[in-house]
């Protein structure tokens, strides 16, 4: 009996790890109604603020726009374009949102083990079983992805582009075949750019990794057709920024925002001190924010002209943000409670202000993580216990197969390009977390690799 039960465990084990995530988020959310119940009354909304009121105003009035019925492009329109499908069908519903992002991370630890299966034929299967298992049980991404955020549909449309990259890099000869799945990525490509304008990077660290196995002149034939099917899908959206600015808008005009506060003169004071950047002030002269085209280019301006200006800061700013973005504790490590205000005294300090107004989006949900003792100390503990465990076992699994870099560079492109990006803007927990199921993969190897070698030796 126990034999059957092993076997039919094994031959259906990515079912099993699919149906674990599930009952695990499922349980997470009968068992903390108050931290995701955003829709019901007293409700906070752990998570973005801004989605939910893009949604509500596109149903209300048919324009995308913070405020009701007066376009703009303040954010990257994917996840609030789903979030406003969902709710034109189940209502302003909270459970329909998180069930919609179990689906999501479903379709994700799916996508997870066939990205094994094509880059490790020999073990693929049960590497992608155990990395998905570590994906389902991650507390953070748990509670992340029931919380009204981009988060899971962005790890979505991740491992769909590394999926289909992988099978791309597969068709040796230029085909029908080939063709199509160049479209197919360059379409992710272009709608991930609506929810997150990382992955571009992606696809030029993965150019070497397609010559590796097709020459220059075949990673050539194979990637224009994603670039060219990736900007007609943007397309549309850029031709709606230059007519509502009147110039080229980068998708959104929150970037010239975070890159300031990713580079601003106490960037690094801030993140040392274990606070998010998002509370630095932008210069007296920067335009108003009803000129948000010249504030944007102003932002990114000045944070980049800080980067050049002061070349030795520059390297422990890097060298800090490097830190925060794969510290194995949960940054920012501190919170600001409602009624706080972070400030910079004359020598550069930062400082916590009390009994005044907080800055703009302070919220209950901010301090809870701050003060609420399931996640600030049980929470945070757990995610040290686990993220920690699983990174060093991703470090010694990279060691073990690093004869197999050829196949395996695709994950670390990933890993590479996403760093990158958030060492230009300002990292943190919650932008690292997306690939981290893509790292558990290396964790996965790690204990293939040690159980194969503790069997050879028993033999």
């Amino acid at each position: 009996m126990a034999s059957d039960m092993g076997k039919w465990l094994n031959h259906h084990k990515l079912a099993v790890v699919i149906a674990i995530a599930v009952l695990a988020r499922l349980a997470a959310l009968l068992l903390l109604p108050d931290v995701f119940a955003y829709t019901e009354p007293g409700g906070e909304i752990h998570g973005s603020v801004a989605y939910d009121d893009y949604a509500q105003n596109l149903l209300a009035t048919g324009v995308y726009g913070r405020s009701a019925g007066l376009p703009d492009a303040g954010l990257p329109p994917l996840y609030s374009l789903v979030l406003a499908a969902i709710y034109s069908v189940f209502g302003r519903s909270y459970l329909a949102v998180a069930l919609w992002h179990i689906f999501f991370d479903a379709l994700s630890i799916a996508l997870l083990a066939g990205i094994c299966r094509r880059l490790m034929p020999q073990d693929g299967e049960t590497v992608g079983a155990l990395a998905g298992l570590f994906f389902a049980l991650y507390p953070y991404l748990i509670f992340q992805n029931l919380a009204l955020n981009d988060t899971s549909l962005w790890i979505l449309l991740l491992h769909a582009f590394v999926w289909l990259l992988a099978l791309l890099r597969e068709r040796t000869r230029w085909d029908k075949r080939a063709l199509s799945l160049a479209l197919a990525a360059g379409f992710v490509l272009g709608i991930s750019a609506l929810a997150r304008a990382l992955l571009p990077a992606l696809a030029i660290l993965a150019l070497p990794w397609f010559a590796l196995r097709l020459g220059w002149r075949g990673t050539l034939l194979r990637m224009l057709p994603v670039l060219t099917a990736s900007l007609l899908v943007v397309l549309p959206w850029l031709l709606r920024g230059a007519a509502l600015y009147g110039g080229f808008v980068p998708i959104a005009l929150n970037s010239g925002e975070n890159i300031y506060q990713g580079n601003h003169p106490h960037t690094l004071a801030v993140l040392r001190a274990g606070y998010d950047v998002q509370w630095l002030p932008a210069p007296v002269d920067a335009p108003p924010r009803d000129q948000a085209l010249a504030r944007n280019a102003f932002l990114s301006q000045t944070g980049f002209a800080h980067l050049r200006d002061n070349p030795t800061q520059t390297l422990q700013l890097l060298l800090t943000k490097l830190l925060t973005h794969w510290n194995p504790q949960v940054t920012p490590l501190n919170n600001l409670r409602q009624g706080e205000r972070l400030t910079i005294d004359e020598n550069g300090r930062v400082r916590i202000v009390t009994g005044g107004e907080s800055h703009v989006g302070v919220t209950r949900a901010n301090a809870a993580y701050q003060d609420s003792s399931l996640f600030a100390a049980l929470g945070r503990g757990i995610h040290l216990l686990y993220f920690g465990a699983l990174l060093l076992l991703a470090i010694v699994g990279a060691w073990l197969c690093r004869r197999d870099w050829r196949s395996l560079s695709l994950l670390y492109a990933a890993q590479l390009s996403q760093t990158l990006m958030y060492l230009l803007f300002h990292p943190s927990t919650r932008y690292r977390s997306p690939t981290d199921p893509l790292l558990f993969v290396f964790s996965a190897l790690a204990i293939a690799q040690l159980a194969a070698r503790w069997r050879a030796n028993g033999r």
